[in-house]
């Protein structure tokens, strides 16, 4: 088994500290997140603004830090609601194969992966107008495909495997047979997945953001931030610094303990 590196275990700590940033947002923030203070704009970080402010005078370390929220929250909610979908359509296409695996898998995931998924979380928000609400279903309709995959691959292996036929037996239910014995025995490269396709979600949450389709103003986003920052790149470059390294830093965490834990699980390694 492998073993967890130091860049594993400082993505871990860069986790960590996002989480708990994220959770108590309201009392670390130095001040409020939406406050307009015009004769403060554009100030450079210093005492009073460790991180400076934008230009309504907003502090822009309180927006970081509320931002972490929007973009840990929309990772969680995609990769869960991802998650159940393709669990449930991998689940079925692997285990029952015939007409239902060539419909889903055919017909259905091809679809979704013919088609770039940014381009379609950004028809599927512009049609319905951004909100937290929409821009969570476009990404999760945009990512289920990789998990059903996934689980429909790991399905059709398990489903030969002499557990599986020794319950079948037993008489156990196609059901009893898919939560029982099938889906506990396959959860290590879902977990996998699903820790670097929480990357993936922070990503395409700020690019939505970026755009203006993600959530409205004033909420804090760390995509939003690097929108608002792009008419102040040369006379207020900190605007656009300190959300890309928050977003860099996420996504390089996510990225890294995804990496770690796949070696974890990899018994070659």
């Amino acid at each position: 088994m492998g073993s967890m590196t130091r860049t594993s275990i400082a993505a871990a700590a860069f986790l960590a500290v996002f989480v708990v940033t994220a959770i108590f947002a309201p009392a670390l923030a130095p001040a409020d997140p939406t406050a307009v203070h015009l004769t403060q704009r554009l100030l450079a970080p210093g005492a009073g603004n460790p991180f400076g402010t934008d230009e309504l005078g907003r502090d822009i370390l309180s927006r970081v830090l509320f931002g972490a929220r929007i973009s840990l929250g929309v990772a969680v909610t995609v990769v869960a609601l991802s998650l159940l979908l393709g669990i449930v359509t991998g689940a079925v296409a692997g285990f029952y194969g015939g007409w239902r695996d060539t419909v889903l898998n055919v017909y259905v995931m091809n679809a979704f992966m013919a088609m770039p998924g940014i381009l379609l979380a950004i028809a599927f928000v512009a049609f319905l107008g951004p909100s937290l609400r929409n821009l969570v279903f476009a990404l999760a309709l945009t990512g289920w495909v990789n998990y059903a995959r996934l689980v429909r691959a790991q399905v059709l292996a398990a489903r030969e495997r002499e557990y599986v036929e020794a319950a079948r037996a037993l008489g156990a239910s196609d059901l009893r047979i898919l939560c029982r014995h099938i889906l506990p025995n396959i959860a290590q490269p879902v977990i996998v997945q699903a820790t670097i396709g929480m990357a993936a979600a922070v990503l395409a949450e700020a690019t939505l953001s970026f755009l203006g389709l993600g959530v409205p103003p004033p909420t804090a986003s760390w995509g939003s931030m690097l929108n608002d920052a792009r008419a102040h790149l040369f006379d207020a470059p900190y605007m656009a610094a300190f959300p890309a390294a928050a977003v860099m830093l996420c996504v390089l965490s996510f990225s890294f303990l995804g990496d770690a834990l796949r070696n974890l699980a990899d018994p070659r390694t």
